[in-house]
């Protein structure tokens, strides 16, 4: 399906700000991006630079006042993400050395408080794709999606406790029980189809099979209509913008999905 993603963001800045933002989409395997554009207003320098996760991230100094930015992007992706049951769990030391740093506790999944819970929570399926699709199953029953929740960034020991979050608390609980099991996961910011209330979403991937698939807690069903902005350990490497200095949150931010027959 090609859809038409748009991110608009308007900061009202006491003092010179530094930024650093990730709000361009790549191309890959998964998505093709046919069109972009990108307007800051004032427009001021930027430079781009890709981080250790391959996502495309813009260095800037947005200036006192009004700042605004607005990005779109015509993309190509899947109507569906690709379910693979009986996708078998790979041993540690078979894994690829970029995915390794992917079983590693960080500082939003605390992998090592949740052996004995993710055990409880697998118990019967069978190693790899089937158990990750349990912990998906147990969070959507046991802890409330709820994207009014304002308890802030939560660590995934922290929705455990609450027992609700947003979609990037559950993408949390997820990451952490799956490396707890030496599953490989990591975190996914970007945007989705049909989501409602419309807004960027969060979502996470665990490596099963030779290969990274999808998985969602917030959906019942094996939606596509995905587009990548950002991969990463957690939250902390994928946000759409870091600012330095006071933190002054944007006073207007609008996301808009749209579906298309073709890009224009």
């Amino acid at each position: 399906m090609w859809l038409r993603t748009a991110c608009k963001l308007g900061f009202t800045l006491d003092s010179p700000t530094p930024f650093i933002l990730m709000l361009r989409p790549r191309s890959g395997a998964w998505q093709w991006v046919a069109r972009e554009a990108y307007t800051l207003t004032p427009s001021v320098p930027v430079a781009e630079f890709t981080d250790m996760y391959g996502n495309l991230c813009q260095r800037l100094v947005a200036p006192a006042g009004e700042f605004a930015i607005e990005t779109s992007a015509d993309v190509m992706t899947a109507d569906a993400i690709d379910v693979a049951f009986g996708a078998p769990f790979d041993a540690v030391q078979y894994l690829p050395d970029a995915v390794l740093a992917f079983l590693l506790p960080s500082r939003y999944c605390e992998a090592e408080q949740f052996p004995t819970m993710a055990g409880e929570i697998v118990a019967g399926a069978a190693p790899g794709y089937d158990q990750v699709a349990a912990i998906c199953d147990w969070i959507r029953r046991e802890v409330r999606f709820d994207p009014a929740t304002v308890y802030g960034q939560m660590t995934a020991t922290e929705v455990n406790l609450r027992r609700e979050g947003v979609c990037r608390d559950l993408a949390h609980l997820g990451i952490a029980l799956c490396r707890s099991l030496c599953i490989p996961a990591r975190m996914v910011v970007g945007y989705l189809h049909d989501l409602v209330p419309m807004d960027l979403h969060a979502w996470f991937e665990a490596w099963v099979g030779g290969r990274w698939y999808t998985f969602d807690p917030t959906q019942e069903l094996a939606r596509g209509g995905r587009v990548t902005l950002g991969l990463g350990r957690d939250a902390a490497d994928v946000a759409i913008f870091n600012q330095f200095g006071p933190a002054l949150p944007p006073h207007r931010m609008q996301v808009t999905v749209q579906l298309l027959e073709a890009p224009v």
